[in-house]
């Protein structure tokens, strides 16, 4: 391990796999010896989980990523990198001009600086479920008739009619 490890790349699952199995030709160790150094260093990585991460173009699970970079002798800052990186892909980048949750925001109203954190995934989804819900309480009210008159309608004929 006379050359630095290679850095964890934040662009898309496939790039970042492909610089986990550049990480584990930098570490020198096989499948069972990574298991090994994970276990030494308090994790849990089983070789086929490991040969199956980098195997596939998917991010690995946070402590799956923690465990293997462990295993590999990537530890502090280095190691916290690879984590972010992870996190950076799976959630997105956090864009570059977005106020912190807790700042008070100067120049926008409240509703948008309140749908600016919002994510639309979320909004998308609470307005289905209040179409759902919303759907399900008018159908279960038409059933049980209280949009009907419950009037009884009495049909009344004239005397000379009866007779």
């Amino acid at each position: 391990m006379t050359t630095a490890p290679p850095i964890p790349p934040d662009t898309d699952a496939a790039a970042f796999v492909a610089a986990l199995r550049r990480l584990k030709a930098w570490s020198g160790l096989s499948y069972r010896r990574l298991e090994r150094h994970a276990a030494d260093a308090g994790h849990c990585l089983p070789y086929s989980t490991a040969a199956t991460m980098l195997g596939r173009d998917r991010l690995p699970r946070e402590e799956l990523l923690a465990a293997f970079v462990a295993a590999c002798g990537i530890r502090g800052a280095e190691a916290q990198a690879w984590l972010e990186a992870r996190t950076d892909i799976a959630c997105g980048p956090a864009p570059a001009d977005a106020t912190p949750i807790n700042a008070a925001p100067t120049d926008i109203t409240p509703a948008l600086a309140v749908s600016a954190r919002t994510r639309p995934w979320r909004t998308r989804w609470t307005l289905i479920g209040a179409a759902a819900l919303l759907t399900v309480l008018l159908s279960g009210a038409t059933a049980s008739g209280v949009f009907t008159d419950d009037e009884e309608v009495v049909l009344e004929t004239p005397m000379s009619a009866r007779l």
